[in-house]
């Protein structure tokens, strides 16, 4: 597809939904999760989930990375998942990661190769990192690692945890394979690994 193409379907946007469904998204929006998962182009939440529109609130970031809890310095993630839970109060988030991911393989191989890109080795925090050998090219241990390292950092956003405790919100993990289109997710117990959805 082409740039022309986007032009194209989104003069054809306006026909896809009813009016009603319109009217319905126009009157507000209650979803029912909180979507956090990679920018990669091929990671497509809504066709992963079949949400239909207002269903799902997104936060994606280069390798679905959830920043450390500081309202000092806030960013447009803490803020998305700040309204996400307290004002929109999604009653799930769901941590997406994802097979062939680069931001896991660049964190892996502490930022080789991204020396040009100064502003993502900061958001990954590759500086200082141990370089590691790549063995699977589809990271998938190492993404499916990452995704429990995310879970984690949520857990430690205040709001996040009050209202785990208080039983009002879950948290899951998630980890898509690109090559085979499955989810498998994320057991309780750190030492498991991930199931088929």
């Amino acid at each position: 597809m082409s740039y022309e193409d986007f032009v194209e379907h989104a003069r054809r946007h306006p026909g896809v939904l009813s009016e009603r469904q319109r009217a319905e998204l126009a009157a507000g929006q209650k979803p029912d999760a909180l979507f956090i998962g990679c920018s990669d182009s091929r990671v497509i939440p809504s066709q992963i989930t079949g949400a239909e529109p207002g269903r799902l609130f997104e936060l994606r970031t280069a390798g679905n990375v959830v920043p450390e809890y500081a309202p000092d310095s806030a960013s447009a993630e803490m803020a998305t998942i700040e309204y996400a839970v307290l004002q929109l109060g999604v009653p799930d988030i769901i941590v997406c990661g994802h097979s062939h991911c680069g931001a896991v393989t660049a964190l892996t191989v502490a930022g080789r190769g991204l020396e040009g890109l100064p502003a993502l080795c900061c958001w990954l925090g590759t500086d200082g990192a141990t370089a590691a050998e790549v063995r699977d090219p589809a990271v998938r241990a190492e993404s499916k690692r990452h995704v429990r390292d995310q879970l984690r950092t949520l857990h430690e956003y205040p709001f996040v945890r009050d209202r785990v405790a208080a039983g009002e919100l879950r948290l899951h993990g998630w980890f898509y394979e690109i090559d085979t289109g499955r989810v498998h997710v994320c057991p309780q117990a750190a030492e498991d690994d991930f199931l088929p959805l």
